[in-house]
């Protein structure tokens, strides 16, 4: 999901027993048998990182472009409380623009591909919704 703080996004760096550990991406997961997208949204950003948010609206969708992984953005407001990053699945996080997002290293390719696409005019937008 998509978590904003004025002009900053919020981003992970995967801890070293999840997929891909060590890359920087936005808190996200696989939706559970049975569990609605803002269901999972609520529950993985409390898993990863002990906050609480309110999933807005989905934002963006993905499609690798070998067909295997369909990924899907959602834009959510950040709850009161202190973020604490899940040490089993979360290394560190840091609120970044789009700027400190780009020069960050080891981003998901699909995470450069969200803001290139959307995520820049996210930002740039000051209701926070990106406009098509």
């Amino acid at each position: 999901m998509v978590v904003r703080r004025g002009a900053r996004l919020l981003m992970i760096r995967r801890g070293p027993d999840v997929i891909v550990p060590g890359a920087w991406c936005f808190v996200g997961g696989a939706i559970e048998p049975g569990e609605t997208p803002p269901q999972a949204v609520v529950r993985e950003f409390r898993e990863e990182v002990s906050g609480h948010v309110r999933p807005v609206q989905r934002i963006w969708e993905y499609w690798r472009p070998d067909g295997k992984l369909h990924l899907s953005w959602w834009l959510a407001e950040l709850g009161d409380g202190e973020l604490r990053p899940n040490p089993a699945e979360v290394a560190e996080l840091r609120w970044c623009t789009a700027e400190e997002i780009d020069s960050l290293p080891d981003v998901l390719e699909s995470n450069r591909v969200f803001m290139n696409a959307v995520g820049r005019r996210l930002l740039a937008n000051e209701d926070g919704v990106a406009e098509a």
